[in-house]
């Protein structure tokens, strides 16, 4: 490994740690629920399976092939490595965020997809799909969650939680509690007696995506 590869993991293994940290603080995870992945190359950098985030350091990278095969690292990886690869072998993703969010995991019980509440279900590609439930860590539940991302970068997973992916792991991370609180938001209409959530039309949704993709400061190069 060269200098700069070298330097490109650690700077990344930083953000990830980081991030995993941020799902805890903000309430996404309990414990060791829940992980982070970052791809760097051919080097897929996940959490740690069983370590709680704040007792991670420098020293604890662990990273896996393409092919599932750990490249770097003594610690094992999280059990969930088959859900992450997936992902990067069907997108151009660099970063995933699995969380078991409290709303969004109560969503998951009760529909199939969660529906259209708010604008910003446009920036994840759309009304966002529940995977069917399947034992955590298996090959199956990875083709359930593939399924349910077709064309999104997020998915719930029934009775289990979040799968979401983003160029970065910022991105990954405010996909993440956007859906959450979309989910929050909801859970919270459809619990008032008499009344029917209003819903958004899938022309309003395109409005809102293509509106979406000039959402943010101007580069200035």
């Amino acid at each position: 490994m060269t200098e700069t590869e070298r330097a490109r993991i650690e700077e990344a293994w930083a953000d990830l740690v980081a991030t995993a940290r941020r799902t805890v603080a903000d309430g996404l995870v309990v414990g060791t629920s829940g992980n982070v992945s970052v791809r760097v190359g051919d080097t897929v950098l996940v959490t740690p399976t069983g370590v709680p985030y704040d007792r991670l350091t420098p020293q604890d990278a662990v990273g896996v092939g393409l092919d599932g095969r750990r490249v770097l690292g003594e610690l094992e990886p999280t059990s969930e490595v088959p859900m992450h690869l997936a992902v990067y072998r069907s997108t151009d993703a660099a970063a995933v965020v699995h969380t078991h969010a409290v709303h969004a995991t109560a969503v998951s019980l009760l529909v199939d997809e969660l529906p259209p509440v708010h604008y910003m279900t446009a920036a994840l590609g759309g009304p966002v799909r529940v995977a069917p439930y399947a034992l955590y860590g298996s090959d199956e539940l990875a083709e359930n969650m593939l399924r349910a991302l077709h064309e999104r970068t997020a998915c719930l997973l029934r009775n289990h939680g979040t799968v979401v992916h983003g160029a970065t792991l910022a991105q990954a991370y405010d996909r993440t509690a956007q859906l959450e609180w979309m989910c929050r938001v909801w859970l919270a209409a459809r619990s008032v007696p008499g009344h029917t959530p209003s819903l958004l039309s899938a022309g309003q949704l395109h409005e809102a995506g293509e509106k979406l993709r000039g959402y943010g400061q101007p580069r200035r190069d």
